[in-house]
């Protein structure tokens, strides 16, 4: 497949030794060069990464600090590597390596765009509590920024690196997305919401790290900090912004 554009995938792990295979098996697929992180895994997630060692780079250390932290590390890596973009996807087989080519195509036509997958909240097994946080995500999302879109929880997003130069997740666990995506839209970077699809296993077969009580209360904390910053950074950030913006197009 053409037109990747300097793109690469970061997979973030941690222990996902059911799922990690095949996620890597379905992704290798597209020929886009994969950078996957293993964040402190303690089960079997070494030794099938040994099998990959010629077909993608992998970068590990220990003990485990959290999805915030090893997308950081993701995003380094990928600079370093030179590459311009980073779809991330998580590695326990909720994302589908099948809506690749739609990010592809999405910033082709937006090439200075973050692009978020966003999921159906009707989708087929998709636990409740996932439903209400994200609901609540995307409330406060608007009063942070001002945006409205349908998925502020989904991990399978394309960055622009470029753009984000220098903007890394000062969180280190499961908020550093939704800190990511404010900070990205306080920068003026255009926000892409595309469909995608997701696979949610029956109950009992799905592994997940989040913690509701712990994680949500993260979250609610972030969202309440970036309430306050919003009102002293985030609004007038973004419109002196978009007045310089406006100024340099009207002196071309």
């Amino acid at each position: 497949m053409k037109g990747y554009m300097n793109i690469c995938i970061i997979i973030p792990t941690y222990n996902n030794q059911q799922f990690l295979k095949q996620a890597l098996d379905a992704v290798l697929h597209y020929s886009i060069p994969v950078i996957v992180v293993n964040d402190g895994s303690t089960d079997m997630t070494n030794e099938i990464l040994e099998d990959y060692q010629s077909k993608l780079t992998i970068f590990s250390y220990f003990p485990n600090k959290g999805k915030g932290y090893a997308l950081n590390r993701g995003f380094d890596k990928a600079e370093e590597l030179g590459f311009s973009y980073a779809i991330t996807m998580d590695s326990d087989g909720q994302h589908l390596a099948e809506d690749l080519p739609l990010f592809v195509e999405a910033i082709t036509n937006n090439p200075d765009a973050m692009i978020i997958g966003s999921r159906s909240l009707k989708q087929e097994n998709m636990p409740t509590k996932n439903t209400f946080a994200n609901k609540f995500s995307n409330f406060w999302f608007v009063v942070q920024t001002g945006i409205k879109l349908p998925d502020t929880q989904t991990g399978f997003r394309l960055y622009p690196l470029k753009q984000m130069r220098g903007m890394r997740a000062f969180t280190s666990r499961y908020e550093a997305e939704l800190e990511l995506l404010v900070r990205a839209a306080w920068r003026n970077i255009p926000l892409i919401p595309i469909p995608i699809q997701v696979y949610y296993p029956e109950k009992g077969e799905r592994i997940t790290h989040f913690r509701p009580c712990v994680d949500f209360l993260r979250i609610s904390l972030l969202n309440t900090i970036f309430v306050f910053t919003a009102i002293v950074y985030g609004y007038p950030s973004r419109f002196f912004k978009r007045k310089n913006h406006l100024n340099q197009n009207k002196s071309h």
